[in-house]
């Protein structure tokens, strides 16, 4: 999709955490969307680019923020939004117990 100008509709996504940039090989990246889209279908739409994220996402491995705002893979991501991603560990201070979910 295109705005009125004809650009596309974009997302800028950024990646942080080594672990994260790794699996995409990117640190930040700008995808076309087509009107409002959620997180987990970005990732999905754009495998290519961003498939390395899904099991991170999905494992609850990753913190999403949209504008500043703590978010998850169900929230709406429409053009102009700034998607950041962080790698987040699971495991616990002392390294022995998961963090309850």
């Amino acid at each position: 999709m295109h705005d009125e100008s004809g650009d596309p509709l974009m997302v800028s996504i950024q990646i942080f955490g080594q672990t994260l940039r790794a699996a995409v090989d990117e640190s930040e990246l700008d995808v076309a969307v087509s009107g409002t889209t959620t997180v987990k279908q970005l990732i999905e739409t754009n495998s290519a680019q961003l498939g390395g994220l899904r099991p991170f996402v999905q494992n609850r491995e990753a913190l999403i923020t949209i504008n500043k705002k703590i978010a998850s893979e169900d929230s709406s991501v429409r053009d102009g939004d700034i998607v950041k991603i962080s790698y987040q560990s699971r495991a616990s201070y002392d390294g022995n117990r998961d963090i309850p979910t």
